[in-house]
């Protein structure tokens, strides 16, 4: 991918904002791959969803677990004739439930009580800015109006 100078359309508060103009734009037919949305001021913020105990580890293991069992029991069950398939994804469902159960409740008491709580990490930035390479900068220019 090669640098070409850029020139600044817009500004706005909110990201669904600058994605509302590019997609106005691609609507309309211009060829937004000139086009490119720059978020300024970028931080992590992370949201606390609750307290972590080992019970709520564990669960959450078992059910991470569960998943992956699942996942294994439909790969095995594709080489079982008959109505085997099903018992092979029942029992690899509980055994993966049961071992991210304890590898969850293993690795929460592991740490000691440092992080007993859970939260989700996200990307904000304080504005975001829509850029257009400056070939179409003119051409660009009547979205903003």
């Amino acid at each position: 991918m090669t640098r070409t100078e850029s020139a600044l359309l817009a500004s706005f508060a909110e990201y669904a904002d600058a994605q509302r103009l590019v997609d106005r734009m691609s609507d309309d037919g211009f060829p937004v791959e000139s086009v490119r949305i720059v978020g300024e001021g970028v931080r992590t913020v992370e949201q606390v969803t609750g307290r972590m105990t080992r019970g709520r580890a564990a669960l959450t293991g078992a059910a991470s677990g569960a998943w992956f069992g699942v996942f294994i029991g439909l790969l095995f069950g594709l080489f079982t004739a008959g109505p085997g398939w099903f018992w092979f994804v029942l029992i690899s469902l509980v055994i993966g439930a049961f071992w991210g159960a304890v590898f969850g409740f293993v690795a929460h008491w592991s740490t000691r009580g440092r992080r007993d709580f859970s939260s989700v990490m996200t990307l904000q930035a304080k504005r975001y800015e829509v850029h257009v390479d400056q070939a179409r900068a003119a051409q660009a220019a009547k979205y903003v109006l």
